[in-house]
């Protein structure tokens, strides 16, 4: 018989707190409303970010330069160099060789005409990389949304999908301005959930689905994502993803609990849908023995711990890995082209939170807004931790094992996994979840260099295949717009030299630990960010945060108790 998670005494406690707090909600039912247009909690506040600074990145240029780098071209090609990289205002017009390994340069190499040049002798070059899956901070987490924007810019992170970054209206303002290259940002898609922003009235039935979709194609919103809420019923599903795909728009979909029981992964597949983002719907899809899972009888889905509690104790209820069944749900997915978007990282905290609690980037790179969010309460999202055991963890871990095994074999059979963090929830900091993410990825199995390509081509070709063009980044040659990443440390070797934090290695001549890595430079659109800069000025809002809040200085040396 399953255990109960919650003791009667805590049961009837939490029950007498949700008298007087709000339930907690998904960061999208606030943002955009479900599907029947409700708005269950407060609308968070958000603030656009403020014009590009001079400061902190230069370009674009009528030809640049990128010198000696060793180049990963994110096709899954081994690495080469060095190669000099030729941009013309935002577009890469040669890859070429600039010598042979162990041999000295080519001296006077051209272009020599170059306005701009960069040396990176001996440094790495790989595609911009692709966030699938993010939300911009509201005002209850950072000041401005450039917080994250920055952040990811740091971390390489040139393209973003917004599922949704904010409400329609702000989502396309910036969206706009990320393109006019106004912002210091990453490319944006806007995705928003069925019927936010429309004055029409419930989405209630297919034919009110199909005419929202209809209005979205023509405000500026690029695809949708789907919550399978309860008002969402497979019919009306259906009825939006086809007619998304006749206005060129992409869908996704995250299958809760509240609906997965008659739309699950499979059947998602079955309707055509994109992807299927987190790990939601799939285990549903793979139930051994019964078609709803054992939630224990005193389970309460608006109670967080419950929630995210039960749900990995699902990893012992589906066929085991490699059996038939197991092997015929993937092999129908990848027949129906769907793609799987894990975001790992958002819920590793459930494996092992004092670790991430803990993090090293939290004290000087958290908002203590976004650090108090993340707190164990009734009402924010995500923060469910209310008495997280062992026992918790213990299921948790398990749970990953099947989860990351999953992804794997799908990317083993030729299926496409995507990357994407989720990140500004459960102790998830924008920009450095990113960088564990792709950690999680070695983990499940992926080598590096399929890391990288989930990271980059495959993530961008995602995001562009369902407008019927191919992806202009994502690979490093000639004709592709010019978003890379420029790092001194091979990512290939070590991926956490990724982290703006940096990586700690002991120096053999000094016998001491001295700090390496971090991402250098970020060309998006062939304007050069200098990553150093960019993290040194969200340490300075965070620091500006802190004093304007009466926590001048550091954070405590220990976040997670706060002593």
């Amino acid at each position: 018989m399953k255990r109960f998670f919650l003791s009667t005494t805590m049961l009837i406690a939490g029950i007498a707190a949700l008298g007087s707090a709000s339930i907690a909600q998904d960061h999208d039912e606030w943002v955009a409303g479900g599907a029947t247009g409700a708005t269950p909690g407060p609308a968070g506040q958000y603030v656009p970010a403020p014009a590009r600074s001079p400061a902190e990145s230069v370009g674009p240029f009528r030809k640049l330069v990128i010198r000696g780098v060793t180049l990963i071209d994110g096709t899954g090609a081994p690495p080469r160099g060095p190669m000099d990289i030729v941009i013309e205002g935002n577009r890469i017009t040669a890859v070429i060789q600039a010598g042979w390994p162990g041999l000295p340069m080519k001296a006077q190499r051209e272009p020599r005409d170059a306005d701009y040049e960069l040396d990176a002798t001996g440094m790495y070059a790989l595609p911009g990389f692709v966030d699938t899956h993010v939300h911009a901070p509201a005002a209850d987490k950072a000041p401005d949304m450039s917080y994250a924007y920055k952040l990811w810019l740091a971390h390489g992170v040139t393209t973003v999908r917004g599922v949704p970054l904010a409400p329609p209206d702000i989502a396309g303002s910036e969206k706009d301005r990320s393109a006019a290259n106004q912002i210091a940002a990453p490319r944006i898609f806007n995705y928003q959930t069925l019927g936010a922003g429309w004055a029409g009235g419930a989405v209630d039935s297919p034919d009110k689905a199909r005419a929202w979709v209809r209005w979205a194609a023509t405000h500026n919103i690029d695809g949708i994502k789907f919550f399978n809420r309860p008002e969402e019923t497979p019919a009306i599903i259906a009825a939006a993803i086809d007619e998304a795909h006749k206005n060129k728009m992409g869908t996704l979909a995250h299958l809760s609990q509240t609906g997965v029981a008659n739309f699950n992964a499979r059947d998602a597949g079955d309707a055509h849908l994109d992807t299927v983002t987190h790990f939601y719907g799939h285990h549903e899809a793979l139930l051994r023995g019964a078609t709803i899972q054992q939630f224990p009888l005193d389970y309460n889905y608006n109670n967080e711990q419950h929630r995210f509690g039960d749900i990995a104790e699902i990893w012992n209820e589906v066929y085991p890995p490699e059996s038939p069944e197991w092997m015929d749900y993937l092999h129908h997915q990848k027949d129906n082209g769907v793609i799987f978007n894990p975001t790992f990282n958002i819920y590793a905290a459930s494996r092992d939170l004092m670790r991430a609690r803990n993090a090293d980037w939290h004290n000087r790179y958290t908002t203590p807004q976004l650090w108090n969010y993340f707190q164990s309460t009734r009402d924010n999202h995500g923060s469910y931790f209310y008495d997280w055991t062992t026992e918790n963890e213990f299921a948790w871990k398990r749970f990953y094992a099947n989860f990351f095994k999953l992804m794997n074999d799908y990317k083993n059979i030729g299926g496409r996994v995507t990357v994407g963090t989720d990140s500004g929830f459960i102790f998830k900091t924008y920009g450095f979840a990113y960088v564990e993410e792709l950690e999680l990825f070695r983990e499940a199995g992926f080598t590096p260099l399929e890391i990288v390509r989930s990271a980059t081509m495959w993530s961008a070709d995602e995001l562009w295949r369902h407008k019927g063009a191919p992806a202009p980044v994502g690979v490093v040659r000639p004709g592709m717009l010019a978003d890379l990443v420029i790092v001194k440390e091979n990512p290939l070797a070590n991926l956490k030299t990724l982290y703006g934090t940096g990586h700690w290695r002991l120096n053999p001549a000094t016998n001491k630990q001295e700090l390496v890595g971090g991402v250098s430079y970020t060309v998006k659109d062939g304007i050069v960010f200098d990553a150093h800069k960019l993290l040194a000025e969200v340490a300075d809002m965070v620091a500006g945060e802190k004093t304007r809040l009466g926590q001048p200085g550091a954070a405590p040396p220990n976040p997670g108790t706060g002593q």
